[in-house]
């Protein structure tokens, strides 16, 4: 059997495909799964377990002109054409759609809940269904299980760690003398979700002083690079950031005794391998995109400012990219007594 999986959205969505992916070994475990994502997270795709191959859109050869833009559709199509005896489509896009509807005659697609926008989706999918805005985003992505008659488990997002990248950390880990640390991830993919400079380094001391050692991740984007040059230098805060590819974070956090930062991929990650989490939001909606608990003692807790207009999920306060006025209203203290608490408790539970 040959499936194909369709996710042309954020590194995060990618992520929280686990779940679907797993469901779907376990039915059928000599199916052979391909997977068709954007470019800018092929990275973290990489990172999924059980994908035969990825076929890739760019959206450099999509600005390219028209001739490329063709010529890439050609390419895809010929990929993909009545290739699949499944195809699972996790988006409502037209692109998306159309990819799954020419990938297999047996496509099931989110659609539009407006029909003007999707009768025909409707008419040429064999299965459709709709997104649940006020449900999550892993629970979205397994709704095509309905379809496909796969027995009910509960919903766990369970990655791989990577044996020689979890060799390497430790090796690292050693080298700096470093033995129990929380990961702090301060960057994300847009400006709208970091938490200001000021409040992040107020944020940093109070944690230091408190005795815990950080760890500051992130990669080689322009706004991890800023972020890398930004932070305080204090020798509990080892700044890593553009040190470790994404399998060799999945492996540091897999180490470490929990994650404290934005709403990101890492966030997702951290949740993931089952680590304490302490998020800090901005206008991102928390029902869709809270970090998913796979046992339900899991300790994750969700910083999002007390305001009327939150959360809006709007991509900042002018919903181009720009500034996120909730993320001033955070006090680093809020955060910081937080992760005390759980922190003493934890202790007290381990000294008795």
């Amino acid at each position: 059997m040959k499936i194909l999986i369709i996710m042309q959205r954020s590194n995060g969505d990618v992520f929280l495909t686990l779940p679907l992916i797993r469901a779907l070994q376990e039915q059928h475990p000599d199916a052979s799964i391909d997977m068709l994502v954007n470019d800018d997270t092929l990275g973290i795709a990489k990172t999924l377990p059980n994908i035969h191959q990825f076929i890739v859109f760019s959206y450099t050869r999509k600005k390219s002109g028209l001739r490329e833009r063709l010529s890439q559709e050609r390419d895809i199509i010929q990929k993909i054409w009545r290739k699949y005896d499944l195809s699972i489509n996790l988006t409502a896009s037209d692109r998306s759609v159309q990819y799954a509807i020419m990938a297999s005659k047996n496509s099931i697609s989110a659609v539009e809940q407006q029909n003007n926008k999707s009768w025909w989706k409707k008419r040429l999918l064999k299965h459709h269904y709709f997104i649940d805005t006020q449900r999550h985003t892993v629970e979205n992505n397994c709704k095509p299980l309905q379809f496909l008659d796969l027995p009910s488990t509960p919903i766990k997002v369970i990655p791989e760690v990577n044996p020689l990248a979890l060799e390497q950390m430790r090796a690292k880990l050693d080298t700096q003398g470093i033995t129990q640390f929380w990961v702090m991830h301060a960057g994300a993919q847009y400006d709208y979700k970091i938490y200001p400079q000021q409040l992040r380094n107020k944020l940093i001391q109070k944690l230091t002083e408190q005795g815990l050692t950080l760890i500051a991740t992130g990669g080689n984007t322009p706004i991890d690079q800023r972020i890398k040059t930004e932070l305080p230098h204090h020798p509990q805060c080892h700044n890593w950031i553009g040190q470790t590819n994404l399998s060799e974070l999945i492996a540091l956090i897999s180490l470490s005794q929990g994650y404290i930062g934005m709403d990101t991929l890492v966030m997702h990650i951290a949740a993931s391998l089952n680590k304490p989490v302490f998020a800090i939001f901005g206008p991102t909606l928390t029902s869709v995109w809270s970090p998913w608990k796979n046992e339900p003692t899991q300790k994750i807790h969700v910083f999002q400012a007390d305001m009327p207009c939150v959360p809006c999920g709007k991509a900042g306060c002018d919903n181009h990219h720009g500034k996120s006025q909730c993320l001033d209203h955070i006090p680093p203290r809020t955060i910081a007594q937080e992760m005390k608490q759980f922190n003493d408790t934890r202790m007290g539970v381990f000294t008795q």
